[in-house]
């Protein structure tokens, strides 16, 4: 199967820009879109042979997380159970008959760290939610089959040094502080593979997200924020993980996956 997932920076924006075009030359079994930034009924996208599912931030013009997806799920979720932290639309969850695929656009820190408290209440409740899902427990309380989990969207954290231009410059503030590569270390401590580094463990200058200041992205001076997880026992069946940096539109670029499903 293959995934595709990018940050948009809105899609009413990036319709403009040949979104539906580059859509259909991934031709993606499952394709997830982050900071969609609109209500459902605020944008029209008819994109036959996709079922899509969209949630959406309580404040409009912000957040939102949406996903199109060939097969039909068996159920879809959208948050993480929690009433203080579902408000901003950053989850979209799809339950298949041998998987899990979560869409996340996790909350940014911000200047001087001024949203890290609720960024490691989040993280914490993101790890939460993930292992449940992997166990077979949804946010409701309701257990289902244990099955893996495929993870995907703007984390809005640069794990290691290898992982942005600049780190010297950039450790300690939003995205590349302590506190939140901790969390991402517990998530991967917690049963989760960073496919990208899985399969390219060494690959300098692979970055997903560009600053629009600076002409970041010609000289390449980027972070990579955007990723594909999945679950351990899914490492063996990763085919490619792949960075699409050539594909413009957003200040973010699409990242991909494919995976070996039928085989679990």
């Amino acid at each position: 199967m293959r995934f595709i997932s990018w940050n948009v920076n809105g899609i009413r924006a990036v319709l403009k820009k040949d979104f539906l075009e580059t859509f259909g030359e991934f031709d993606a079994d499952i394709f997830a879109i982050q900071e969609t930034k609109c209500q459902p009924d605020q944008v029209e996208i008819d994109i036959p042979g996709y079922h899509q599912f969209w949630s959406s931030a309580e404040r409009k013009g912000y957040s939102g997380t949406a996903v199109f997806s060939k097969e039909e799920p068996l159920r879809v979720l959208r948050g993480l159970g929690d009433d203080y932290l579902d408000t901003e639309g950053r989850i979209t969850a799809l339950e298949f008959e041998k998987f899990w695929f979560v869409d996340v656009y996790t909350p940014n820190a911000q200047n001087e760290l001024a949203r890290i408290d609720h960024r490691m209440q989040w993280d914490d409740a993101f790890r939460d939610f993930c292992v449940g899902l992997e166990q077979g427990i949804v946010p409701s309380g309701e257990e289902t089959s244990p099955k893996p989990v495929v993870i995907c969207g703007d984390l809005n954290v640069a794990h290691n040094d290898i992982d942005l231009k600049n780190p010297d410059r950039n450790r300690g503030n939003a995205g590349f502080s302590d506190e939140e590569r901790g969390k991402f270390g517990e998530l991967l401590d917690a049963g989760f593979v960073d496919t990208f580094r899985c399969l390219h463990p060494d690959l300098e200058g692979a970055y997903s997200w560009w600053s629009y200041r600076f002409n970041a992205r010609n000289t390449n001076a980027g972070w990579r924020i955007d990723y594909f997880l999945v679950s351990k026992s899914l490492v063996d069946k990763i085919e490619s993980a792949s960075i699409y940096s050539e594909v413009y539109g957003s200040d973010h670029c699409p990242v991909g996956l494919e995976v070996n499903i039928t085989e679990v």
